[in-house]
């Protein structure tokens, strides 16, 4: 999915930018007054730092911002951590959306994501944060802060035009595109940092589950060779016993 995902993005990223400021509703930067994080974790612990980097993540983005901000849980974890501070909870919304993993598929991410764009749109929130985990490899997992709204423009990378990949025809119109594509793709997104997520939360449970067998067996090995040394200087202090009673009843 991620390969996909990335790509449209790129594509839509570029095209939202050469829109008119008038036409893009979900390109339009306003001053940032209020901030929504969507805070994607799991449901269960046992996985190591998975969810506390996420939560780490989304209060170092706090601090270093003056705006309002609110956070959208998606994942048990999410919830329990953020639940107890005062006015962080989105207004009007589903208050089970952290639930999501219970039967995540692409109808229940195309709901939250619908109320993201519809808030973004009336203007409820200036800026639209991911916090997820990014899958790497098993064993690696990077906590990643993605923008979500508004669009923006790829970064240009090194040894690239700035119009590289930027001019598009369009069929059949830049309204059908504003319309309907641009609202796919930004689902799109989201359930890619589900998924994301979802496997990242796999990798890191396997890795901590790892860690605490390999724990387990050094524990087991050092209460070993404490018991082996307990059981010598017991036999040793019997033996002595025995000895010195022998000599005892000898003289």
């Amino acid at each position: 999915m991620r390969p996909y995902a990335e790509k449209l993005q790129a594509v839509l990223s570029n095209v939202s930018a050469s829109l008119d400021a008038g036409e893009g509703v979900f390109s339009e930067k306003r001053e940032v007054k209020r901030v929504l994080y969507v805070a994607i974790t799991s449901n269960r612990g046992l996985c190591g730092g998975f969810n506390n980097n996420i939560v780490k993540a989304i209060r170092n983005g706090m601090k270093e911002t003056d705006a309002e901000c609110h956070v959208l849980p998606l994942g048990k974890k999410a919830n329990d951590a953020f639940k107890k501070d005062s006015g962080l909870s989105p207004v009007g919304f589903d208050e089970d959306a952290w639930q999501i993993f219970d039967d995540l598929n692409f109808d229940r991410a195309q709901v939250v994501a619908e109320h993201i764009m519809a808030q973004f749109e009336s203007g409820q929130y200036d800026e639209v944060k991911i916090v997820y985990n990014r899958f790497v490899n098993a064993a690696v997992q990077v906590a990643t802060v993605e923008n979500f709204l508004p669009l923006e423009p790829l970064e240009e990378e090194k040894g690239t035009s700035a119009d590289t990949d930027s001019d598009y025809i369009f069929e059949p119109s830049q309204a059908e595109i504003i319309e309907r594509i641009i609202p796919n793709s930004l689902k799109t997104q989201l359930y890619k940092g589900l998924l994301d997520s979802h496997a990242s939360e796999h990798g890191a449970r396997m890795t901590a589950m790892h860690q605490a067998t390999e724990n387990a067996g050094e524990l087991l090995r050092d209460l070993r060779i404490s018991y082996n040394k307990a059981r010598q200087a017991a036999i040793t202090t019997e033996i002595l016993e025995i000895v010195a009673g022998s000599e005892a009843l000898g003289s």
